[in-house]
């Protein structure tokens, strides 16, 4: 793995395989680049794959709990721009469509293609009456991880998250050892991002104006917090390819990868 330094020391670790035009992959919360393992060979056949740990995340350096959606984008840029490869395919899962929804509208010349996969933009549901009762859930639910986050019981918190937000009830237990450790361990970097008032927001108007191609991803299996947040979007940017994967949720290049590469091989190739 290599490393790239931002100008106060911090390093942030990168791994590169494959040939042909560059795919930058951004990992969402709770976890790092080895949430891509599935993926990665199946799109290394077809592109220049990137992966990266996020600031705070896996093997990359800064305090686990500062930092905000700004300085994400800010990496991702530096990350593109340090490899040469813009304009480059960005793909996101999770919190890390919202980085990549952020780059677009801010450094549009790096991006080519864009595909992201039920990004959190939970901002967009305030104030819409019809999507009142899924934001103020989602809310409460999110407020319940952050209580535990702040007493220091990330174990408690990544297990609500698992639970009432990003995958389903009941799945924290089937979950391996290993992954829990992950969640566990990424627990202060969630806090920092439910800290940030602008890391579950976007300026809709400006994304409905970036050039590049959108492909939106969901599952039919998700959490109620995405349906809603995939309504608003797809609504505001008639121009954007949907595409839902069945029987999939919140991760479906970790329960999905085969269908995964090929609907995003598909698009960028397009």
């Amino acid at each position: 793995m290599a490393t790239v330094s931002r100008a106060d020391g911090t390093t942030l670790h990168y791994e590169v395989v494959g040939d042909g035009n560059a795919l930058v992959l951004v990992h969402g919360s709770w976890g790092d680049s080895t949430g891509w393992a599935f993926v990665v060979p199946g799109l290394a056949e077809s592109f220049r794959v990137v992966t990266y740990d996020r600031c705070g995340h896996g093997a990359s350096g800064g305090p686990p709990a500062d930092g905000t959606v700004h300085d994400d984008v800010a990496d991702l840029a530096a990350l593109i721009e340090h490899l040469d490869l813009g304009p480059a395919h960005v793909c996101g899962n999770s919190y890390g469509t919202n980085i990549a929804l952020r780059l677009a509208i801010e450094r549009p010349e790096l991006v080519r293609r864009l595909a992201g996969h039920e990004p959190p933009l939970l901002g967009l549901l305030r104030g819409r009456a019809e999507h009142a009762a899924a934001h103020d859930e989602a809310r409460a639910s999110l407020d319940a991880v952050r209580q535990h986050l702040e007493a220091g019981d990330n174990a408690r918190g990544a297990e609500l998250f698992v639970e009432d937000v990003a995958i389903g009830k009941g799945m924290w237990a089937l979950l391996p050892t290993e992954m829990h450790d992950v969640f566990t361990a990424n627990g202060p970097t969630f806090l920092g991002e439910l800290r940030d008032p602008d890391a579950l927001t976007i300026d809709l108007d400006a994304l409905v104006a970036i050039p590049m191609p959108l492909l939106l991803t969901d599952g039919d299996a998700s959490p109620p917090m995405f349906a809603p947040i995939m309504a608003c979007l797809t609504a505001s940017l008639p121009g954007a390819r949907r595409h839902t994967f069945a029987g999939a949720g919140h991760v479906p290049q970790l329960t999905h990868p085969d269908e995964y590469v090929s609907t995003i091989t598909d698009f960028l190739t397009a």
